[in-house]
């Protein structure tokens, strides 16, 4: 959707993210001196050194760098890592790592060029499950995957005093979210949206959101009530920004279907 095709005040993607992660976990320099070896479902290989709190050591096949990352410990033993690359601006990955179970997710995003995909949300995303060190040696505990747990549930999603979000999810496909409090409030869609089961009470969600460009990516864990992650999108200004967010969980009710009436 282009600019002119935008509803009435509209807001841009860093209009709402400003102070959305107020009440984000803080990130950690836990895996500082650590190295992650992680093989991925689809083959792919990806080594990775964290040398300080905020640098990270990465190679794949034959490219490698040094490159923006933060950690945040959004379970006991499982690590949210968001990276971002100098070479590469229109991207970021994030890998949901268990140095427990060494179970391992990538969610690859890209900012797609304005055009590429008519119809579909300027970002896309890829997500993979993997395994942390040897692959040949079996992790534990479940494999992550495509979940409809969440499908009925409807949660408010506290970011800050100034940002107060209602998601309904309606299918394994899309979700719908409207703004109750803040820059968006009367505001409100239906998108693209992903969800993943990383483990017991822990999920991976994610949404592309049709009518500005932005992506988000968010670990769920009903444990402590908390959400954990962050927007991939292009500001009012034209720049590509990775930012962070992070909200307080409030379940609000489920919806229930009967058999063969189900969403998809």
């Amino acid at each position: 959707m282009t600019d002119q095709n935008r509803p009435k005040d509209w807001k841009h993607f860093d209009d709402f993210a400003a102070g959305i992660a107020t009440n984000r976990l803080p990130t950690t320099a836990a895996l500082v001196g650590q190295t992650f070896k992680i093989t991925l479902d689809d083959g792919r290989k990806v080594d990775l050194a964290f040398t300080a709190a905020d640098t990270v050591a990465w190679s794949e096949g034959g490219k490698a760098g040094a490159d923006w990352y933060e950690a945040l410990e959004v379970a006991p033993g499982v690590f949210f890592i968001n990276m971002t690359f100098s070479a590469a601006p229109a991207e970021d990955e994030a890998f949901i790592v268990s140095t427990a179970t060494r179970r391992v997710m990538s969610v690859r995003e890209r900012v797609r060029e304005a055009g590429e995909a008519p119809g579909e949300p300027r970002v896309a995303q890829v997500w993979m499950a993997g395994v942390l060190g040897d692959p040949n040696v079996a992790p534990t505990g479940e494999k992550p995957a495509p979940t409809r747990d969440l499908v009925g549930l409807t949660a408010h999603y506290e970011y800050s005093p100034n940002h107060l979000y209602e998601h309904i999810y309606l299918s394994s496909q899309r979700y719908a979210w409207q703004n109750l409090v803040g820059v968006q409030r009367g505001h409100g869609d239906v998108d693209l949206a992903t969800t993943w089961k990383f483990a017991e009470g822990q999920y991976v969600f994610g949404f592309r959101e049709f009518i500005i460009p932005v992506a988000s990516l968010f670990f769920y864990n009903w444990a402590d009530m908390r959400s954990t992650g962050k927007f991939l999108g292009v500001a009012s200004t034209g720049a590509i920004q990775n930012m962070p967010a992070g909200a307080f969980i409030e379940k609000k009710g489920t919806t229930t279907y009967a058999a063969g009436k189900e969403p998809v």
